[in-house]
């Protein structure tokens, strides 16, 4: 289920390019490019895999905020952290994050997405859409995003019929500090990420 949601959220992302222009402005340049990216015939060939993946990675961290991200996943536990821990703690979320739909993103086939409406909030906006597959199968696909600056809006959270990718992270993270402590949940992220890096 978890894999799953990764997958639908960057497909959701990638062919945002249709969605409301009031909120995804950033995302739809953001968006072209990744489908650029992937697209295209040199870049698909084994010998540019790095590079490839490398130039993905660097897209997806133009649409998501890492930082909130992180430290929404990480909840009460982020107050306790340091400066250098929170910094450390960033690092590997967003390489965790980029590595994992990286990996996933590669598969994208088409899919559609069709918007629903959008709720705007101040500094906060949601927009809600389904994902059509090629199946025909539909799944509810939900953005929260939060306003840097004067006009930039960046994602802080993907729900997935229903389920928040930040709420699935922040349980598991939860659960690894309650039991094991928190260099625990370093070791089992780090690990992850050198996981994924090799694929």
């Amino acid at each position: 289920m978890f894999k799953r949601m990764i997958i639908l959220a960057m497909v959701g992302v990638m062919v945002a390019s249709t969605a409301l222009a009031s909120v995804t402005t950033d995302v739809k340049k953001t968006v072209d490019e990744i489908i650029r990216i992937i697209s295209d015939k040199e870049m698909k060939k084994p010998s540019n895999e790095q590079k490839r993946r490398v130039a993905i990675k660097q897209s997806i961290g133009a649409i998501f905020d890492h930082q909130e991200m992180a430290k929404r996943s990480l909840g009460k536990h982020w107050n306790q952290r340091t400066p250098e821990e929170r910094r450390q703690f960033v690092d590997l979320f967003a390489g965790l994050l980029e590595n994992s739909y990286a990996d996933k993103i590669e598969s994208y086939n088409n899919e559609r997405i069709v918007y629903i409406r959008e709720h705007i909030d101040a500094d906060y906006a949601e927009v809600k859409s389904k994902v059509v597959t090629a199946k025909n199968e539909e799944y509810t696909l939900d953005y929260k995003l939060l306003k840097q600056g004067n006009s930039k809006w960046m994602v802080y959270d993907v729900v997935i019929e229903g389920v928040s990718l930040v709420s699935n992270y922040r349980t598991q993270f939860n659960k690894i500090i309650t039991a094991n402590g928190y260099p625990e949940l370093l070791r089992k992220l780090q690990s992850k990420s050198n996981e994924l890096k090799v694929r």
